[in-house]
């Protein structure tokens, strides 16, 4: 069975950090894009950024350049998502996923996690 479980949520003020991390599991993740998605109250999933198979190239939503950075380490299964200089706005459900190719939109995920929670105080 397929497992995409996230950590590292959590609540912190507005300027802070935080360090995500998504461990998959269940079977092999060769080829497979890793994303991260996000979803706030009363809005819907939106993209955040993708990391390729090998980690070579990376494409995130246009807000959030500079600000986050997504990096993986295959031989954990395990992906990251950095975030820096957390705003507001940023407070959201993040999401795990996983496909293959390189995948930057929520209809060409095959696995997605449970979500881990980041909420940024003002």
């Amino acid at each position: 069975q397929v497992q995409l479980v996230e950590s590292g949520g959590g609540l912190v003020q507005a300027g802070g950090s935080l360090r995500l991390s998504c461990v998959a599991s269940g079977r092999t993740f060769n080829g497979y894009g890793m994303a991260w998605f996000r979803q706030a109250p009363g809005k819907e999933r939106e993209f955040v950024v993708v990391i390729s198979w090998s980690g070579t190239s990376t494409t995130y939503a246009d807000s959030l350049k500079g600000r986050f950075t997504i990096s993986r380490d295959n031989a954990k299964n395990t992906v990251y998502l950095q975030m820096n200089n957390l705003k507001p706005e940023d407070t959201a459900v993040y999401y795990c996923a996983a496909a293959p190719g390189y995948p930057t939109n929520r209809e060409a995920i095959n696995y997605w996690g449970k979500g881990t929670l980041v909420t940024v105080s003002s």
